[in-house]
């Protein structure tokens, strides 16, 4: 695949932007879902980046930092899945993804070694923003801001930039690769595959509590119902999520009312002066 100056420009500023709103302007634009979507746009396959975002989203689903540990990068890692599906041609099926996917987790890696590094490089600059907070100084306090954020941006669009050249010409042996050791690229796809349940799995750890299993187990029934039934198999995810709120809403206007009534009966309750 060609990649002209143009497109690594566009993907040097995307890699950019996603770098610093990890962690200082909306923290969402950086997920896959959002990402891969814009950079197939650039490649010229939005139709696959959406797939390939939607898919890497569930990897990334229950990955999170956890004190200055920081896991596998959601920015690169979308990235460079999106730039091999496009240069490996490939289909916009679980088989696919599942290989580009398998494809970008060392890249992922070189993320988040960039983000150990810009904190690492940071923490030196930590006393001088307490001295500017003693002096009441916002505006040094900014600057050491937009002093980090302009080094993770800088980063990460480099990265993404190097990934883009090396991932398309690396994609070209990979294929060529792909015909010569289908064995390869069959575990590939299997490590791919297997990675959003993972993901899943981490947040179900984090997440799930004992009285949450009913609902779990609910929606499992509810969606192999509508999956089953050729009228409703279109919308079974929309389906099981009317149901989720259904439940959340009832839910919220349930303990709205316990802790009105228990407020109720509180301020009902008499004082010393009424011989209680």
């Amino acid at each position: 695949m060609e990649i002209t100056i143009i497109q690594a420009i566009l993907v040097f500023v995307v890699g950019f932007i996603m770098g610093i709103d990890q962690f200082s302007f909306l923290e969402s634009l950086y997920q896959p879902i959002v990402t891969c979507p814009i950079v197939g746009a650039i490649l010229g396959n939005f139709e696959l980046g959406v797939v390939v975002g939607g898919a890497y989203q569930l990897v990334q689903i229950g990955s999170m930092p956890i004190g200055g540990a920081q896991p596998p990068n959601a920015i690169l890692g979308g990235i460079m899945a999106t730039v091999f599906a496009v240069s490996l041609n490939l289909e916009a099926t679980a088989d696919g993804v599942g290989t580009a996917m398998g494809l970008a987790i060392p890249f992922a890696v070189f993320g988040q070694y960039a983000v150990t590094l810009t904190f690492t490089i940071m923490s030196g600059m930590m006393a001088k923003a307490d001295e500017c907070a003693e002096r009441a100084d916002t505006k040094g306090i900014r600057n050491i801001n937009f002093i980090e954020m302009g080094i993770l941006g800088v980063l990460f669009g480099l990265l993404a930039v190097a990934g883009l050249y090396g991932g398309s010409v690396l994609g070209d042996l990979l294929k060529d690769w792909s015909y010569r050791y289908s064995w390869v690229m069959a575990g590939l796809d299997a490590a791919g595959g297997a990675m959003k349940f993972v993901g899943f799995a981490i947040l179900m750890k984090v997440m799930m509590s004992r009285e949450m299993w009913g609902f779990l187990l609910a929606g499992f029934v509810l969606s192999l119902l509508c999956s089953a039934n050729a009228t409703t198999a279109g919308a079974t995810l929309i389906l099981c999520a009317f149901v989720g709120v259904a439940i959340a809403i009832y839910d919220f206007t349930a303990n709205v009312k316990i802790r009105e009534n228990a407020g109720m009966c509180a301020s009902n309750m008499g004082g010393d002066s009424d011989g209680i």
